[in-house]
């Protein structure tokens, strides 16, 4: 299957929204992505196409961790859509390693994402990175990844995760 993988332009955006409202049980996943762009918190959108379709979208949001001096840039990975019938063919494992490529491009260091361990650890997702960052969310579903090397090495503190993510 010959996937095309490219940044969001302004006419994917109802096929973005398509994506998130079959993908989910809810349109919670459609309204934060709305909710992000209005807010201008939005640093990497990428859409998977396959045969001109879009199938597949990723987001990169702004997500400081305040350490209580300074806030840190990071940035949350979420949603991560792929329409129900393209699922499990690697779409979505693509469409997150181009993502955190894009993002090393563009300078940032870190990510953190919220999910599956056994699905975002084969990107360089852990725990073990998050521990020392306080969250609404805990556990080994919580998760970071330095995309510059040692970026988070003595980071201590809060994420802060942009006001619509707590709006859904």
């Amino acid at each position: 299957m010959d996937i095309e993988i490219r940044l969001e332009t302004l006419p994917d955006r109802l096929a973005i929204q398509r994506i998130h409202l079959l993908a989910f049980a809810s349109p919670d996943e459609a309204r934060l992505v709305e909710a992000l762009r209005i807010g201008r918190y939005v640093r990497v959108s990428l859409v998977a196409e396959v045969l001109g379709q879009i199938v597949g979208h990723v987001l990169f949001s702004d997500l400081p961790i305040h350490t209580g001096k300074v806030a840190i840039p990071a940035l949350a990975l979420a949603p991560l859509a792929v329409l129900p019938d393209f699922q499990r063919r690697g779409i979505g494992s693509a469409i997150v390693r181009i993502g955190l490529d894009e993002c090393r491009k563009r300078g940032h260091k870190i990510a953190v994402v919220l999910g599956k361990p056994s699905f975002y650890q084969r990107f360089g997702f852990s725990a073990e990175l998050a521990k020392r960052l306080d969250s609404p969310f805990a556990g080994e579903a919580f998760m970071a990844v330095e995309l510059i090397q040692g970026a988070l090495e003595g980071v201590r503190g809060q994420v802060r995760y942009p006001p619509p993510f707590g709006a859904f």
